[in-house]
């Protein structure tokens, strides 16, 4: 671990102490994890106290667990993961958080400490359903208004559940379910000997 690193992480441990539910160092950046009841108060600090300096927030992202591992994934379902840079001290953090409640995934929204997680957490709410508790404007961005569920929830079907089309005898956009027929791609891994053209290779 670099000296800079060090330095980051004593002050993430002396100033947060229990706070931290763990502290990992990994491709040279540290990312630190945080109950849903604390994130906001540590990103808050994070941002304010000197030790730490992180004027910027350039990403924010929803994360879904369900099949993490292949399946072995213990843990609460879904998280939130924030990607902070400090100009001034020239280090990076990734702080992740759970939502506890996996049936309506939420956690604190961040608008407040950085204006820039407005449109982020717009995003997660779309795409995965996690609710950002005090969000002034928390609503659909990528996805129709129309649309129903998350689709980057590993449970969410390929095809969807409604399809969208121009009906001319309306005059109108409607909705109905989906017409596509689930299938299944395998990809063929595995070739027998009399594939293709075996003597050409």
């Amino acid at each position: 671990m670099s000296a800079k690193l060090e330095t980051l992480s004593q002050n993430l441990q002396e100033h947060f102490g229990d706070k931290l539910k763990s502290l990992k160092l990994a491709l040279g950046e540290i990312t630190i994890e945080v109950a849903a009841a604390d994130y906001l108060c540590v990103m808050t600090a994070l941002r304010d106290e000197v030790a730490f300096g992180f004027e910027e927030m350039i990403d924010l992202c929803g994360v879904d667990y369900s099949t993490y591992g292949d399946g072995a994934w213990q843990g609460a379902r879904f998280a939130v993961v924030v990607h902070l840079l400090s100009v001034a001290n020239n280090w990076r953090l990734r702080v992740r958080v759970f939502a506890e409640d996996e049936g309506f995934p939420s956690v604190a929204s961040i608008t407040t400490v950085w204006a820039s997680a407005n449109w982020f957490e717009r995003e997660a709410f779309d795409l995965y359903g996690i609710a950002f508790v005090g969000h002034d404007d928390l609503r659909r961005i990528l996805t129709d208004y129309g649309f129903i569920g998350h689709p980057f929830r590993k449970d969410f079907p390929i095809s969807g559940h409604v399809e969208m089309r121009y009906d001319p005898d309306q005059a109108r956009v409607i909705y109905q379910p989906v017409t596509i027929e689930p299938r299944e791609n395998t990809p063929r891994i595995v070739r027998e000997d009399t594939f293709g053209d075996t003597a050409h290779g």
